[in-house]
């Protein structure tokens, strides 16, 4: 699993990105709940599913730019039916704020 720093709505965005299939399986299952700027990306992905979730998360679509095209609060054991234009999704904490426009993109390093 990789963590990526993303700047997003909000500021810095710590974003864990599932690389396996066990891993995209898995998905949020047996990690903490996200914070408030924590999120998982599934990447070139239209659907997710939240069997085995303890608590209702924000299931959101990107499109190609990682702009959010459609928020949707899910609760848990529930499958997500695709959102048409998406090509990513992101799993936040369900009490998200993210709305329609907002984008993501990697975080900007500094230099020392």
């Amino acid at each position: 699993m990789n963590v990526v720093d993303m700047d997003g709505p909000g500021g810095g965005w710590r974003v864990l990105v599932p690389e396996t299939r066990r891993e995209r399986m898995r998905g949020l299952r047996g990690h903490p709940s996200p914070g408030p700027r924590e999120a998982m990306l599934f990447r070139r992905c239209r659907s997710v599913h939240t069997f085995g979730m303890e608590e209702p998360v924000s299931i959101v679509f990107l499109d190609r730019q990682m702009r959010v095209i459609e928020v949707r609060r899910s609760l848990p054991g529930r499958v997500v039916i695709p959102r048409r234009g998406a090509r990513h999704v992101l799993e936040a904490a369900g009490g998200s704020t993210l709305r329609i426009g907002d984008g993501f993109r990697p975080a900007r390093r500094t230099g020392r």
